[in-house]
């Protein structure tokens, strides 16, 4: 009985994620930004009109701290690109996020989506 309530609470959790916005963290560095659309048995994630970012490379840092000698601190830049549709593996992800503003979720609570667990 309880393993079907936990089943229940995780099937509705994913629900209310579909087409949210998600930041996914992955074991080598990179992130990707997407619109949830589905994951499967193995945590596999697809996400749609994707952006993948990547810290910069050896050298853009090596010539960014070059050219800022005098500062004690340097910012650059993580390189970006658009992939579109993406499966990010399940062994691979590190952390997930959903994109909120602040007033979105002032304005939501999750207990408060009756829709979501069945009722209305």
């Amino acid at each position: 009985m309880e393993d079907n309530a936990e089943k229940t609470e995780a099937e509705a959790f994913l629900k209310s994620l579909l087409n949210r916005k998600l930041r996914i963290y992955t074991t080598d560095g990179r992130l990707f930004i997407g619109t949830f659309k589905c994951t499967d048995t193995h945590s596999n994630v697809v996400l749609s009109l994707t952006y993948e970012y990547r810290q910069p490379s050896q050298q853009k840092l090596a010539e960014a701290a070059a050219a800022n000698l005098e500062k004690s601190t340097m910012i650059t830049d993580m390189t970006s690109r658009y992939l579109g549709l993406v499966v990010v593996p399940g062994q691979h992800i590190v952390k997930m996020e959903v994109e909120e503003f602040a007033s979105q979720v002032k304005n939501r609570s999750i207990l408060e989506r009756r829709d979501i667990y069945g009722g209305r």
